[in-house]
């Protein structure tokens, strides 16, 4: 009788599956929303058409659901693959040393590839495929890297590679997300403590030394300490979304009515969106989108440790990777629109205007999901290949 019950609670109950396709929905159909309503302004400055962006976020988030579904019918057992995951890692330099000879040049930065008339940002992609091979690497050279140096030095020595080409663009944003989704994964992976705290060393010094070697990241970096004190300048986006935020209150102006996104707030349906929807929407609206983006990072890590019991490490650690990169950038996004963390380019994933972000976030949905259907099924004597 208990078992009959049991039964018939999980059919009432949603899906990890369902569950993570609902959550990522709706934080789009809030998307689509306030990139219509923030990004009208500035459409109808630059004589585009007042609904250019949203069409155009409905246009990426097309292309994602496309590849995405396309992504969720590849095996896993191909998908794990080295040669296929090195084959899109060695994409993604090509991609980016084309960049950098190249690519399109938008707001002093060398980061995006123009196809037909869509600019395709390849760091997006690396954050991926940097996730795919660590989760990889991390079942390989296991034993590597638990008891010997040269395990660590050589996964080190690949990131910083890629991470090289990465911040000549400059895009020092992706580099701090692929170094910090890489270290998260390394010390779940078994990497000594001793070794872990000498790689956040490292990564402190190196980012120290990122900011300090260029004028407008030390300008940045020093901004949020006082977001008002130079606003016809260096605080002018920072201080302009407090502002926004303290207008919003708890409730907000109204949907359409913000006056931050009315040519005060530069590009305001890109990295501060989060700012105009606590304008419009207020507290409640922006503690409603942080709530679903915390659900996607819970569902995603519930993905890892199910494929974790099952003994599918790289599965587990692909999985682990990807709910890193999303809170990585939901954390630096919130922090930076609320005056917590200096400015970065980092958008907000599903939710923040931009083509290449969402393009990949849904391809790893696409993934997501094809390791949620097949985790279960895949024999005990066959998890050394997941």
């Amino acid at each position: 009788m208990d078992a009959v019950r049991n039964r018939v609670a999980r059919r009432w109950l949603p899906s990890l599956g369902g569950l993570l396709t609902t959550t990522v929905a709706t934080i789009m159909v809030m998307s689509l929303l306030m990139v219509a309503s923030a990004s009208i302004p500035f459409a109808h400055n630059k004589h585009l058409g007042d609904f250019y962006f949203f069409y155009h976020q409905l246009m990426y988030m097309g292309i994602g659901l496309v590849l995405g579904v396309g992504a969720y019918y590849i095996p896993l057992r191909q998908m794990f693959r080295l040669g296929f995951i090195m084959s899109i890692l060695g994409l993604c330099l090509l991609a980016i040393l084309y960049t950098l000879a190249f690519g399109s040049v938008i707001n002093g930065s060398r980061r995006w590839i123009e196809l037909g008339g869509v600019n395709f940002q390849p760091a997006e992609l690396a954050k991926l495929a940097m996730i795919m091979f660590t989760a990889d690497y991390l079942v390989r050279r296991s034993d590597e890297l638990r008891n010997e140096w040269r395990g660590f030095v050589r996964l080190t020595l690949i990131a910083a590679f890629l991470a090289l080409f990465i911040i000549l663009q400059p895009d020092f944003g992706s580099v701090v997300i692929i170094a910090g989704c890489t270290a998260a994964m390394t010390f779940v992976g078994g990497l000594p403590i001793r070794q872990f705290f000498i790689v956040m060393g490292a990564m402190f010094v190196a980012a120290v030394v990122g900011i300090v070697s260029e004028g407008y990241r030390l300008k940045r970096a020093m901004s949020f300490i006082d977001p008002f004190d130079d606003l016809a300048d260096s605080d002018y986006q920072l201080g302009r979304s407090i502002v926004a935020f303290a207008r919003g209150e708890w409730f907000g102006v109204g949907y359409g009515n913000s006056v931050q996104k009315l040519s005060h707030l530069p590009e305001a349906h890109t990295d501060f969106l989060l700012a105009i929807t606590g304008e419009e929407l207020g507290f409640v609206g922006v503690a409603f989108l942080l709530s679903l983006e915390i659900l996607l990072i819970v569902l995603v890590m519930t993905v890892s440790y199910q494929a974790l019991k099952r003994r599918q490490s790289r599965l587990s650690y692909f999985a682990f990777g990807v709910g890193v990169l999303f809170f990585g950038q939901m954390f630096v996004n919130a922090g930076m629109t609320m005056g917590l963390l200096p400015t970065k380019g980092l958008t907000m994933p599903f939710f923040s205007y931009g083509g290449s972000s969402m393009v990949i976030n849904l391809i790893i949905v696409g993934v997501l999901l094809r390791i949620i259907k097949d985790s279960p099924n895949i024999e005990r004597s066959q998890c050394r290949y997941y």
